[in-house]
């Protein structure tokens, strides 16, 4: 099976999960909304169960792939986030 995004995608968040857990060292939930839908970010890593970490402006998550979807960045969207 193929993975649906590869390291350095940009993606969308197509639907608010109940609760997001970040991509720290040690993770915490954090409330479903910090994150507005259609916000786009950016893959850092895969994690076991098809989870991804995402870069977002908010800070970095975990998402499983049923929340994300490829975003198609305008050229105004792509210079506003940061890779780092």
């Amino acid at each position: 099976m193929t993975s649906p995004f590869v390291i350095g995608d940009r993606v969308r968040l197509a639907t608010a999960p109940p609760y997001i857990k970040t991509a720290d060292t040690m993770p915490m939930l954090r409330p479903g909304d910090l994150v507005p839908v259609g916000s786009v970010g950016i893959i850092r890593e895969q994690r076991p169960g098809n989870t991804w970490a995402v870069k977002f402006d908010q800070g970095s998550f975990l998402l499983d792939v049923q929340y994300l979807e490829k975003a198609q960045v305008e050229p105004s969207e792509a210079d506003s986030l940061q890779e780092t």
